[in-house]
C-alpha cells in the first residue's frame, strides 16, 4: 500500500472511531437516562484519547512528509488532501493527549450540569464545570499558539472552527456590521407598522407541529432514510457517518417558530452533510468547509428560503390545513409579516434576522474577555446582563433566558459563535449568487420545489468538502471576498416590505 492509500485509510479508520463518539454524544442529549452521565463521560474521555493517538500517529506524519515530497499537482484534490491533513495534524501534535481526555470528560459532565442548571435557573449549579471548561481552553489555547504567530489566544480557538480566520478580522467585520443593523431596529421601531405575534402563541399541538416540519424538511431535500429528527433541550445536526445524519430540534405548544425554523435550520445542515462526498469519508475532502459555511447552510434554507414570502405561498394552506383552530382566521399576508416580526428578544435562537448577529457579536465579546483573562466566570452573569442592555436595551428576567441559554459553553465549543453571523454574511453571499445563475428562484419555491437550489449549492459548495480555505471558497463561487453588503441590502430590501418603511 503506498503513502496515500496508507493515509486514508488511516484516517477513514480514525473517522470511524469518532463517529461512535458521535453517538454516544447524540444519544447522552436525547434518549440517555440521567444516571448514565458520570458513565458516559468516562467513555467519552477514553474514546478522545483513542481518536487523538490515531491522529497524532508518527505513521501519519511520515505519510505526509513522503506526499508532500511526491510531486503533486498543487492544485489537485491529493494536495488538498495532504494540505489539509497536514494543518490537522501539527494542530493535534501540539495537544497533550491528557488535555483532550480531561476536556472531552469535563465537557460531557458539564453537558448534563447544565440542562439541569437552565431548567432550575441555577447558575451557581453550572458555575464549577463552566471554570474548569475556560481554564482548559486557555490551556487549549496556548497550546495551539506554540510556534505560530498568533495575535490574540483567541485566535487559536477561532481558528479551529473557521481556518485562518483572525479575532482582529472578525471583529472589523462586526464592527461593520453592527451600527447599520442597530439603526434598522430602530427604524422599524419607530416608523414601521405593527406586526402582531399573538397568532404564533395559539395552540400548535406537538405532534402536528413534528409531521408538518418533517414534510418541509423532507421537501426540501433531506433525505430521511438517511437521517431522522429527535427532541432535545438545545438543537443540532451531528453526522454519524454516510447514510446516518440526526437531527434535533424543541417543540413548545404555545410557540409555532420555534420547532418549525428550528427543524428547517437543522435540515439546512443535514443537507451539507448528506451532500459530502461519501467516498471521501473520514478525510478533509469529505468533510465541511468551515463551521462558517456550513452555518451558512442552515441559515440559507431557515432565513432566505424558509422565511419567504414565496415558500409560504406554497406552505401557508398546508399549515392551515394543520392547524385549523390556530390559523383559521389568519390570512397569508399578516402570517408572512408576523413570522417575519422584527422586535429584540432574549433568546438567540430565536431572534429574528435583523437582531441575530447582535446576539452572536455579544457572545463574542465575552468569550474573548474569558479566555483573556479580562472577566471571571463568576461575574459572567452580570457582564452579560450589562453587554445585553448595550446591545439591546433591555435585561435578562434570569439566567436561563441569560447566560445558560446556550448548550455551547458547556460543551467546550467557545470560539465558535462567531461562525453563526460569518454563516449569516455567506448565506446572503451565496443565495445572491444562486439566483443571479439560476434565475427565478421565488417562481420554484412557491410551487414547493427546491431542488434548483440545493443542485446548486451541491454542486458549488458541498462536492468540494475542505478543498478550498472557507473565505476561499465564498470567493470562488461568489466572485467577491467576504462582505456584509449582500446581507445589508437583504435585510433593508425585505424589512422595508415587511414593516413599510
Amino acid at each position: 500500500m503506498n503513502a496515500l492509500d496508507s493515509l486514508r485509510s488511516q484516517l477513514r479508520s480514525t473517522a470511524t472511531l469518532a463517529s461512535a463518539a458521535s453517538l454516544l454524544g447524540w444519544d447522552e442529549q436525547t434518549y440517555m437516562p440521567p444516571a448514565g452521565g458520570p458513565f458516559r463521560a468516562e467513555q467519552q474521555g477514553m474514546l478522545a484519547g483513542m481518536i487523538h493517538g490515531r491522529q497524532t500517529d508518527p505513521r501519519v506524519g511520515a505519510w505526509l512528509a513522503e506526499l508532500e515530497g511526491s510531486g503533486l499537482d498543487p492544485d489537485s484534490a491529493e494536495a488538498a488532501l495532504v494540505r489539509e491533513v497536514r494543518r490537522d495534524f501539527d494542530l493535534a501534535t501540539k495537544l497533550p493527549q491528557r488535555l483532550v481526555e480531561e476536556l472531552s470528560e469535563v465537557t460531557s459532565l458539564a453537558q448534563q450540569a447544565w440542562v439541569a442548571a437552565r431548567k432550575a435557573n441555577d447558575f451557581a449549579a453550572f458555575e464549577p464545570h463552566l471554570t474548569k471548561i475556560v481554564a482548559l481552553k486557555r490551556e487549549e489555547a496556548a497550546a495551539l499558539s506554540e510556534g505560530r504567530s498568533l495575535a490574540d489566544p483567541y485566535d487559536a480557538l477561532l481558528d479551529q472552527y473557521e481556518a485562518h480566520a483572525t479575532t482582529a478580522e472578525v471583529a472589523e467585520v462586526f464592527e461593520n456590521l453592527r451600527p447599520p443593523l442597530v439603526t434598522l431596529v430602530a427604524d422599524i421601531a419607530d416608523r414601521g407598522r405593527a406586526n402582531d405575534a399573538g397568532v404564533l402563541t395559539r395552540s400548535y399541538p406537538v405532534d402536528v407541529q413534528r409531521t408538518l416540519g418533517e414534510a418541509a424538511a423532507a421537501a426540501i431535500g433531506f433525505d430521511f432514510d438517511a437521517g431522522r429528527l429527535d427532541v432535545t433541550a438545545h438543537p443540532f445536526c451531528t453526522d454519524i457517518g454516510p447514510g446516518d445524519v440526526r437531527l434535533t430540534t424543541r417543540y413548545d405548544e404555545r410557540f409555532f417558530p420555534m420547532a418549525f425554523f428550528g427543524t428547517l435550520h437543522e435540515a439546512g445542515h443535514g443537507l451539507y452533510e448528506q451532500g459530502l462526498p461519501h467516498d471521501a469519508f473520514g478525510t478533509p475532502l469529505g468533510q465541511a468547509a468551515s463551521l462558517g459555511v456550513h452555518e451558512s447552510q442552515s441559515r440559507m434554507w431557515e432565513n432566505l428560503v424558509g422565511r419567504s414570502r414565496a415558500f409560504w405561498g406554497h406552505w401557508f394552506p398546508q399549515a392551515q390545513a394543520a392547524f385549523p383552530g390556530a390559523l383559521g382566521d389568519v390570512d397569508e399576508d399578516a402570517f408572512y409579516r408576523t413570522i417575519n416580526r422584527v422586535e429584540p428578544s432574549f433568546i438567540r435562537v430565536e431572534a429574528d434576522e435583523v437582531t441575530y448577529n447582535l446576539h452572536v457579536m455579544l457572545r463574542f465579546d465575552l468569550e474573548r474577555k474569558l479566555i483573556g483573562g479580562d472577566l471571571a466566570v463568576a461575574d459572567l452573569p452580570a457582564a452579560w446582563d450589562e453587554t445585553f442592555r448595550d446591545y439591546f436595551g433591555i435585561t435578562p428576567p434570569d439566567v436561563s433566558q441569560g447566560c445558560l441559554q446556550d448548550v455551547h459553553w458547556s460543551a467546550g465549543l467557545i470560539g465558535y459563535f462567531p461562525t453563526y453571523a460569518l454563516g449569516n454574511i455567506y448565506a446572503s453571499q451565496l443565495f445572491e449568487a444562486a439566483k443571479t445563475e439560476i434565475g427565478d428562484l421565488e417562481r420554484g419555491f412557491a410551487e414547493g420545489d427546491y431542488r434548483p437550489l440545493l443542485d446548486w449549492l451541491r454542486e458549488n459548495v458541498h462536492t468540494h468538502g475542505r478543498r478550498f480555505a472557507p473565505a476561499e471558497l465564498v470567493e470562488r463561487v461568489t466572485g467577491r471576498p467576504l462582505e456584509s453588503d449582500s446581507l445589508l441590502n437583504h435585510l433593508h430590501t425585505k424589512y422595508s416590505g415587511v414593516y413599510g418603511i
